[in-house]
């Protein structure tokens, strides 16, 4: 009875000692002790409001790159940031439920985030993008830490769900694309309890091709044009076979990601070095 009693002690105190890598679940001493076992590297997973065709729900972006994110910094311990939805998603302010923020404050609540996160010991900033609206938000966010001098490094990892091995898709990937087959089994492993698989196909994910333009040419109506529903492909044929391939696959990304940037030491080197030479460009040889 003895022995069972100090095991049960022996495992209870384990648990107690055993951080946490969500930062709101953290002791301020606690931060300290993970600031350090991360090396100083936190993940912001990146998701939106929004539609997710008639299945899912309006933060699906959001649920599905926290729980990625969340169990790839239990296998490669960094610190998680808090909810954040403050993205690109214009192209969705007709449906309900949207929330669309200024441009402006897009980027500057995202700087001031970042800033923050630095300040607190965060000087390998991983932000984990789970919304396509900001495939070019992010990109150009992270060119525009060389604007100004930064004691940390930005690092921005892209959605890689796809790899050798994956199940066969039921539905087209080139439309396959919002809440669709793909989107949707991830969900159904992430958040199987917010998929209502049987209204998937009470609207359609097609592409209306309303647009005929010329290779290479842009404009910000694409979306609406080829997909008015916010729906791009076929949910009703999403599994959790599929959902579990890619989910696997894309937490491990997120792991490999965590590696690399801790063991980078080269980043904010140059970064420093860049800064210096800016000031004086006429000194940089030629």
């Amino acid at each position: 009875m003895y022995t069972s009693l100090l095991l049960a002690i022996q495992v209870l105190s384990a648990s107690q000692n055993k951080l946490s890598v969500h930062w709101e679940e953290l002791t301020a001493a606690d931060f300290k002790d993970g600031i350090a076992r991360a090396q100083g590297t936190c993940l912001l997973p990146f998701g939106i409001m929004e539609k997710h065709g008639p299945h899912l729900p309006l933060g699906n972006d959001l649920l599905n790159v926290r729980y990625v994110a969340l169990n790839a910094a239990q296998q490669e311990y960094a610190i998680v940031f808090p909810e954040y939805y403050f993205g690109q998603i214009f192209e969705a302010k007709h449906e309900p439920g949207t929330v669309a923020y200024s441009r402006g404050l897009q980027l500057q609540l995202l700087q001031e985030t970042t800033d923050e996160m630095a300040r607190n010991g965060c000087k390998k900033i991983i932000i984990v993008n789970g919304h396509g609206g900001n495939n070019s938000l992010l990109p150009f966010f992270a060119q525009t830490q060389l604007e100004a001098p930064h004691d940390y490094v930005v690092y921005v990892l892209g959605i890689a769900r796809s790899g050798p091995g994956e199940p066969k898709h039921k539905t087209n990937p080139a439309t396959d694309m919002h809440a669709g087959e793909s989107e949707t089994s991830v969900s159904m492993i992430a958040r199987p309890d917010l998929v209502h698989l049987d209204r998937a196909p009470q609207e359609s994910g097609a592409d209306q091709a309303r647009l005929k333009l010329p290779d290479g040419l842009y404009t910000g109506i694409w979306w609406y044009a080829r997909f008015p529903n916010h729906y791009a492909g076929e949910g009703a044929a999403a599994t959790r076979e599929l959902g579990d391939f890619e989910a696997k696959t894309w937490i491990n990304g997120v792991v490999q990601a965590i590696r690399g940037v801790k063991a980078d030491q080269e980043s904010l080197r140059l970064q420093t070095e860049f800064y210096e030479r800016s000031k004086h460009p006429l000194e940089t040889p030629q």
